[in-house]
């Protein structure tokens, strides 16, 4: 089937502005507006583009020009955010390595990336014979105004940088990807992907000025939409303390008290935010909008009660890997209990084209997405021969596109706009039939007693693959017990689709950004079966 048949969605045009100009633009406006709030301390506009300029200069000292890379291991607060604009207002690419991070895999982004400098607290570790840049302390705010980031070789007083042209090629940041290998691989974002980005979570939220939370792992691609999505509407970035980050009941409290409008988690963290939230606590909140990423959301009924004490609240469902960014959107509508179990992932944002190449040419609105447009990066950092199997050329598209990203996404294209059925790599088929791992999740948590759930293909030491799941049980519940569980799941579900046994869990493992580990659930569940049949063989000795 050639490109031109493929079946397309086109989110129209986009002309967004550079995003350095949108943030300077406020450091003009507004000035002594807080720009940063991290750990009671308020930073103004003028202070994060005094001290982002310091760190421009400081890298520009060190040989850093534009299109250099720069490497930055900082823990999530105001000093972060500065490098990151810093680099970005120099032209040079931000590439954020965790460092929590064992040495040796930052020791191997560090040798992959080769970066011009390297941004850190104190040492990390790793080794680097390249300049270091400490971040330091905000420095004295200047009182001139700021330029924009235009060509203007005029120098703004203020930020201390000659602002770079914002070409739409020029990358901005690379971030680290997991790999089939078990080494990560980077991934290019260039202007021309981030800018739309930004633009479009300006303009889309109810307000471009919401206070909003600092969540997401730095080296997590939500954590740009936070920062310069808030930076660039003249909002309020507040750094939520790490130690919430499990914490949901504290969290809570923490988001009212910081009087938080626009929160951005993974589906498992908003669940047991869900799970904890008590009428009392959310009449405190302030929250106008949610966004969730990363993983398929399952509307729990503790999601719809959630949403039904917050109804000034919109929950909207966001969908992008690190390859393509923000792909596309569904905001839910304003009665929770019109919710379905598996929300879409709705609509392309502005520059973007989604297609479909079709499994079975019989069902041309079911295959593999394909992604096209603006949110496209350039590609694996020096893995040319993975890019070119994953960045395909096609047929021009209907909005005349000629480059896709193969995403590895199973959809379903529907009136509502494209629907996630699965992970290619992850399809589960018994007996020929295909089992929504997704669909046997929504009726785990369907269960009063469950607050937690992940289904998963299990395969034994011999070969057998077995439908598996693995709940977490709601404070204070101990039932249903596994038989009851299971004989509730044979009333709604089909045969093929009931796991063989349930696994009880403390709590499901996350991966670094928030979502489900789900091989990690796997080994869990295998090692609960060893148990299982040890306690047998026992019990006949």
């Amino acid at each position: 089937m050639t490109a031109q048949e493929y079946l397309s969605l086109w989110g129209g045009p986009a002309e967004p502005d550079c995003f350095l100009t949108s943030f300077l633009r406020h450091v003009d406006d507004d000035p002594e507006r807080v720009a940063v709030v991290d750990a009671g301390r308020d930073y103004t506009y003028r202070d994060l583009a005094a001290w982002a300029g310091a760190l421009s200069a400081d890298l520009r000292a060190a040989g850093v020009t534009s299109g250099d890379r720069v490497a930055v291991t900082l823990p999530r607060g105001a000093g972060a955010v500065a490098a990151l604009l810093g680099v970005m207002l120099g032209g040079a690419t931000y590439v954020p390595l965790d460092p929590e991070y064992p040495t040796e895999r930052l020791q191997f982004m560090i040798d992959d990336c080769v970066p011009q400098a390297l941004i850190a607290a104190e040492h990390t570790g790793v080794r680097y014979d390249g300049p270091m840049v400490r971040v330091g302390e905000a420095p004295q705010a200047i009182e001139s105004a700021t330029a924009t980031a235009t060509e203007s070789a005029t120098e703004s007083a203020s930020v201390g940088v000659r602002p770079v042209p914002c070409d739409p090629d020029l990358p901005v940041y690379v971030i680290y990807t997991s790999g089939s290998t078990g080494w990560p691989k980077g991934v290019a974002l260039s202007h021309r992907c981030v800018d739309a980005m930004v633009d479009w979570q300006v303009s889309h939220s109810p307000r471009p000025d919401l206070r909003t939370a600092q969540f997401a792992p730095l080296n997590f691609d939500v954590s740009f939409q936070e920062i310069l999505g808030t930076l660039c509407g003249g909002g309020t970035l507040s750094i939520m303390p790490e130690e919430l980050r499990r914490e949901p009941g504290r969290l809570l409290r923490w988001l009212a008290e910081n009087r938080i409008e626009r929160l951005f988690v993974p589906f498992v963290a908003l669940q047991m935010l869900a799970v904890t939230a008590r009428p009392e606590v959310l009449e405190r909140l302030r929250l106008v909008e949610v966004n969730t990423a990363g993983e398929q959301i399952v509307c729990s009924e503790d999601i719809r009660s959630m949403f039904a004490g917050l109804p000034g609240c919109r929950l909207v469902n966001h969908y992008g890997q690190s390859e393509s960014a923000m792909v596309s959107s569904h905001v839910l509508p304003a009665d929770p209990q019109s919710w379905p179990h598996l929300p879409p992932i709705g609509v392309p944002l502005p520059g973007c084209e989604v297609l479909v190449d079709p499994e079975d040419p019989d069902t041309p609105h079911i295959g593999e997405l394909l992604v096209a447009g603006h949110p496209l990066s350039d590609g694996y950092l020096g893995r040319p021969e993975l890019t070119s199997q994953r960045y395909v050329t096609v047929a021009p598209t209907p909005a005349g596109h000629t480059r896709a990203f193969r995403t590895g996404d199973l959809v379903e294209l529907t009136p509502d706009g494209v629907r996630f059925l699965s992970r290619l790599d992850d399809q589960i088929k018994i007996r020929g039939i295909r089992v929504d791992l997704l669909e046997v999740d929504a009726q785990l948590l369907a269960d009063p007693g469950v607050a937690a759930a992940a289904t998963a293909m299990v395969t034994s030491r011999s070969g057998h693959a077995s439908l598996r799941a693995a709940v977490v049980r709601r404070a204070g519940r101990t039932e249903p017990a596994e038989a009851a569980t299971l004989g509730r799941l044979r009333e709604v579900l089909p045969t093929v689709s009931v796991p063989l046994s349930v696994t009880e869990l403390t709590e499901l493992p996350r991966t670094p950004s928030g979502k489900i580990d789900r091989e990690a659930v796997v080994e869990l569940i295998s090692d609960d079966l060893v148990r299982r049949r040890r306690r047998r063989k026992d019990g006949r000795a």
